[in-house]
């Protein structure tokens, strides 16, 4: 529990809580009256059922009704010691005072150590939660009937929840209108706090104790090595202790509702994620059965589960990328998923927008790249813009992120073909592009197609709307090679935007706009800060989309051989591949296809511009220079033919030589630049 400032040691009847009705600040004041509030509200009747068991094979059950009296602390569960009554007398007050806790303003937070010899609790820490408003004392009594509900698997709840032992008796001496919650003290920060520390990964690995025992429960067989593997098994052991107390929760029926890195705290004593007192943690049956139809009881569970899970999701994205503590560049974030940025193009944008002069050295893309790119499909999977296509606690599991090289995990094809276009993006990144990274490019690519999961063109349809980003191509070499051309030019983003005419079913038409950036570089030779003429070559067709095949002839290969730079090898090796056992599993077909379905693209009109910012002498070799270095398929696109591989996130064109160009969705934030 992380408590935020030191005072002297309080009295807590000689302190007076006073709010202001008009903007319901908190504040201390010590005098020699007792505990006394402003507000006009009625002291009401604490009513709890509880059930009482003197042996383990019966039980019996009882209300009772609490008021203003004496008694001293009682068990209500006997022997289960589910939810116990105190006094202010019975604790012994610490000198650490919290005024709210996790945001809130509305809670005073202390330190307490139980002094009752007969209680099960004699000497251990506790917390005393104040609770001053009519919406804290709601939550205060929440807890303890969540408490109630789920104590039958202590184990598991003490394991994942903080320990609720109780509430505070009031008296009349007492503040009638408050409620105070009794529950564990685990003596550690919460992971923001965490997260916030400038040496947090090496303290905390620490204050765990972790050994070979504790990453063999994730699947590894390692202990230290580089910083990016220490973050990664304890992003691991966090993530999967967070998604089984949720598990904990959902498979009782309950949703936190408030899951946040402020509210998760790590206790050192069991070493076990808590989620919180679950104040705010809601039943799926809302009001019950009978005030609603099953249906909608079904469809309330599915949101409620999919809100925690996109919850559980952030969480993560902020235990991986640091950079996303920061409110501001969170807030781009959401503003990213807001504008109906699908959650798997979550990469490009945090490269490109978030990741240019990072603190943090990149450590949290080269975690989330691991092992194919696991990381990003589980957070894609986490923050999935449709609440139904949001993963499961057990689904996640069983994710191949969290889980270690000694667990064999069987993929999923979704993850398959996850995996095989991350690598094509990592290759391409590289920007190495000798004969071996082009044959094995290629060789993924065709893989890729292969697998495409969307062959029908009412997919395509849905899906290629957007704005595409170029890269690679299996044809041409993008960019600068070793020639000395007379005039220069760098080469900078080029985008394929896609727009659909009219959202029919019927209407197939589309409109695909090419614009390559580049810089003309007007001096003899290349200036170290590459400053020139900016400008944007732009090219734009109308296409009409039709089903079709793709034909894999084999007398064809020597004529193809000349454009595809390595591809027919490539397409051989696919071949010799498909036939082995593991593939076999996982294509859908037993040998190699002579075609495959495609999304076949016929086009119209080309319209070709070009915009300068500065003048040029000579624009018409800075043109040509600018095809030179770019695919002609993005200068003439109507030699682009068909699309072969499409999903939310990458997209593969084929072009009448034959080669392939690769793209990846781009945020939509720069589409009306």
């Amino acid at each position: 529990m992380a408590l935020c400032g030191v005072c002297s040691t309080p009295n807590l009847p000689n302190l007076q809580v006073f709010r202001s009705v008009r903007n319901s600040s908190i504040g201390l004041k010590r005098n020699h009256s007792l505990w006394q509030s402003t507000s006009s509200f009625r002291a009401k009747v604490v009513r709890f059922r509880c059930s009482s068991s003197l042996r383990p094979s019966s039980s019996n059950v009882e209300e009772i009704d609490e008021d203003v009296d004496n008694n001293p602390s009682v068990s209500l569960d006997g022997e289960s010691a589910n939810v116990m009554q105190f006094k202010w007398s019975d604790f012994k007050i610490l000198n650490c005072v919290s005024i709210g806790h996790g945001g809130r303003a509305d809670e005073l937070v202390f330190e307490a150590i139980v002094q009752v010899p007969d209680s099960p609790l004699f000497n251990q820490g506790v917390v005393l939660r104040k609770l001053n408003t009519t919406r804290a004392q709601r939550r205060g009594r929440r807890a303890i009937e969540v408490f109630k509900k789920l104590v039958r698997r202590r184990l598991l709840y003490h394991s994942y929840s903080m320990q609720v032992h109780g509430y505070i008796t009031n008296n009349l001496s007492d503040d009638q209108y408050s409620f105070t919650l009794v529950h564990g003290c685990h003596g550690s920060f919460s992971i923001r706090h965490w997260l916030q520390q400038s040496d947090w990964l090496p303290t905390l690995e620490a204050t765990l104790a972790l050994d070979e025992e504790s990453f063999r429960r994730v699947g590894d067989d390692t202990t230290g090595g580089p910083a990016v593997s220490r973050q990664l098994r304890l992003i691991r052991i966090l993530m999967r202790d967070i998604l089984i107390g949720v598990n904990y929760l959902h498979s009782h029926g309950l949703a936190h509702t408030e899951l946040r890195l402020e509210n998760v705290h790590i206790s050192p004593v069991d070493r076990h994620i808590k989620v919180g007192i679950l104040g705010n943690a809601a039943d799926f049956n809302g009001d019950g059965p009978s005030t609603s139809s099953a249906y909608s009881t079904m469809n309330r569970r599915q949101m409620m589960i999919a809100f925690d899970m996109r919850c559980v999701g952030f969480m993560m994205a902020k235990m991986v990328l640091q950079e996303l503590m920061d409110p501001l560049i969170f807030a781009k974030l959401k503003s990213f998923l807001a504008k109906g940025n699908d959650p798997s193009s979550l990469r490009e944008f945090f490269v490109t927008t978030l990741n240019t002069n990072s603190e943090s050295g990149n450590t949290g893309v080269q975690i989330l790249d691991r092992n194919w790119g696991a990381g990003w499909h589980l957070l894609s999977s986490l923050i999935a813009t449709r609440p139904s296509k949001r993963i499961s606690c057990l689904d996640a599991l069983k994710h191949p992120f969290l889980c270690g090289p000694r667990w064999r995990v069987a993929p999923s094809m979704d993850i398959i073909r996850w995996g095989l276009g991350s690598t094509a993006v990592k290759i391409s990144e590289e920007y190495i592009y000798r004969m071996p990274q082009r044959q094995r490019l290629a060789h993924f690519i065709g893989l890729m197609e292969m697998l495409n999961p969307y062959p029908k063109p009412n997919c395509w349809l849905e899906l290629l709307p957007g704005r595409w980003r170029l890269l690679y191509s299996t044809g041409k070499h993008i960019g600068l090679t070793l020639r000395q051309p007379s005039t220069r030019a760098l080469i900078g983003n080029v985008h394929l935007t896609i727009t659909r005419a009219s959202e029919s079913a019927n209407n197939t038409s589309l409109s695909f706009t090419s614009d390559i950036g580049f810089t003309a570089i007007t001096s003899k030779d290349w200036p170290h800060n590459k400053i020139g003429a900016t400008g944007k070559l732009q090219t734009l067709s109308q296409f009409r989309l039709i089903a079709g095949k793709r034909l894999y002839l084999k007398e064809e290969k020597k004529n193809i051989g000349k454009f595809s730079m390595g591809e027919p090898d490539a397409e051989e090796g696919l071949a010799e591949k498909l036939e082995t056992e593991k593939w076999k599993k996982v294509v859908p077909f037993k040998e190699f296809p002579s075609s495959l379905p495609v999304a076949k693209l016929i086009s119209g009109d080309i319209e070709v511009t070009m915009n300068m910012n500065d003048r040029i002498d000579s624009p018409g070799s800075v043109i040509g220079e600018v095809r030179k270095q770019i695919p002609p398929e993005m200068f003439d696109l109507s030699k682009l033919v068909c699309g072969t591989y499409i999903d939310s996130r990458l997209l593969v064109l084929r072009c009448v030589n034959g080669s392939a160009l690769l793209f990846t969705r781009s945020s939509l934030d720069h589409m009306s630049m």
